[in-house]
């Protein structure tokens, strides 16, 4: 079978948009081998598209984007665009090197780190909602709403099938022309790939079918959020058991787990700050919102910052590898390789430092007994504040990039000032 003319060599900025090159196929074997240039200000782009004023790169340095040949999928011809080669890259320095300010990098050193420390493996899932914005008005879950998104959606299925995506599930959602796509749990860096590919294919094949998508997350204040939930388990990472079920322990989450959990609530205000980090995602994260109600562990509680998601036994399931945690406050404005490398950094510090929860709401627990749980922060600038103050949080980061992601962040909010919360979630829901 011929090869695609083109192959598209990408990387995610820190935003969370793809941006590289492409070249033609019949040199993307030596691209394979030598990647292909790149410079280092392009990680300093905001999300509407402008260099961030003062970043530390300027217009010195030269990179390479360094395709990994194990991320490579073909997006078929179809509805007048052709077909496409598409690879994920990590950039390096011009002899090869790592560079330290790489977000696939970040979150594989991250991964490594992590089983080095304590023998275990990550396995996580990265769990998608948007909308299809000129989708007919259909009640929520419904089966109307459903099929008021074909034939986009049994093909957008067949094509992450396809690409060895491993779709899970395709839903109608709760909010207005909302929809949500799951894939199969995979070892940390290839579901962290599976995130940046996905949303790829998801606004490609919508553009074939001239339909308009955004995995914005919030389209209008008020309205119902899009996030982007991030589930994780642990396993040993040389037997492959799971790691996170006790059934004599509260939750029945294991010591591991609870210690690995403390670590990412206790560092939930740096943590949102890479999670939810566009001038719109605040208006999402709320109580009352089906999002992120306060900075807490709860037992199938999805206003939990961090949720013990449920097991069951139905048909012979095994509750022992089953068991998950589901990091709530996360959207499609985030880089997932960032997000994952934080979680993991949070989560080893739990374990090395012994911490324990302070507290596992139950299922059952009210309103007014969740009253006092420790908030999120509020607002882009509150999270930023939270991060910087954050010593252990900062010091997941090399000086460089974690510069550069404060200057793109203050640049966008520097770029809505003035603006109504209206606008601000119609300019962040078109770029998404």
């Amino acid at each position: 079978m011929a090869l695609p003319a083109l192959t598209f060599i990408a990387t995610s900025d820190l935003v969370g948009h793809a941006r590289g090159r492409s070249v033609p196929s019949s040199g993307a074997t030596q691209a394979l081998r030598r990647g292909v240039g790149w410079v280092p200000a392009n990680l300093a782009i905001n999300t509407f598209g402008e260099i961030a004023d003062d970043n530390v790169f300027g217009a010195a340095g030269d990179l390479r984007l360094v395709p990994d040949a194990t991320t490579g999928i073909d997006i078929p011809a179809g509805h007048g665009r052709p077909d496409l080669r598409l690879l994920l890259a990590d950039q390096r320095l011009p002899d090869g090197s790592e560079w330290d300010c790489c977000p696939r990098t970040f979150a594989r050193r991250a991964l490594r780190g992590f089983t080095e420390a304590t023998g275990l493996e990550v396995v996580a899932s990265f769990e998608h909602e948007f909308a299809i914005l000129d989708a007919p008005a259909a009640g929520p879950f419904s089966l109307r709403r459903l099929r008021g998104a074909e034939p986009f959606g049994t093909e957008l299925v067949e094509l992450l099938d396809s690409t060895g995506l491993q779709p899970e599930n395709w839903l109608p959602e709760y909010s207005p022309q909302q929809y949500e796509i799951t894939l199969e749990p995979a070892p940390g860096l290839i579901a962290a790939d599976r995130a940046v590919l996905l949303r790829e294919l998801v606004h490609d094949l919508a553009a074939r079918h001239e339909r308009t998508v955004t995995f914005a997350p919030i389209a209008a204040p008020g309205a119902g959020g899009s996030g982007v939930h991030v589930h994780l388990s642990l396993h040993d990472a040389r037997t492959g058991a799971p790691a996170l079920y006790d059934a004599d322990a509260p939750s029945c989450l294991s010591e591991i787990g609870a210690r690995f959990s403390a670590g990412i609530i206790r560092h939930a205000g740096a943590l949102t700050a890479l999670s939810a980090c566009s001038p719109s995602s605040y208006q999402r994260l709320a109580p009352h919102s089906w999002s992120v109600g306060g900075a807490f562990l709860g037992e199938r509680n999805r206003e939990a910052l961090l949720r013990i998601c449920p097991t069951s036994t139905l048909g012979g399931g095994d509750p022992t590898r089953q068991l998950n945690l589901e990091f709530r406050a996360a959207d499609a404005t985030a880089n997932p390789w960032i997000v994952l490398g934080a979680l993991v950094r949070a989560g080893l510090e739990g374990l090395r430092r012994g911490y324990e929860p302070e507290h596992i709401w139950p299922e059952e627990a009210t309103e007014a007994e969740l009253a006092g749980v420790p908030r999120i922060p509020g607002s882009v600038d509150e999270a930023l504040a939270a991060l910087t103050e954050d010593e252990v949080a900062a010091g997941w980061f090399h000086p460089d990039l974690l510069r550069t992601y404060l200057d793109v962040k203050r640049s966008e909010s520097e770029a809505v000032r003035g603006l109504t919360p209206e606008e601000i979630c119609r300019k962040v829901a078109d770029v998404y």
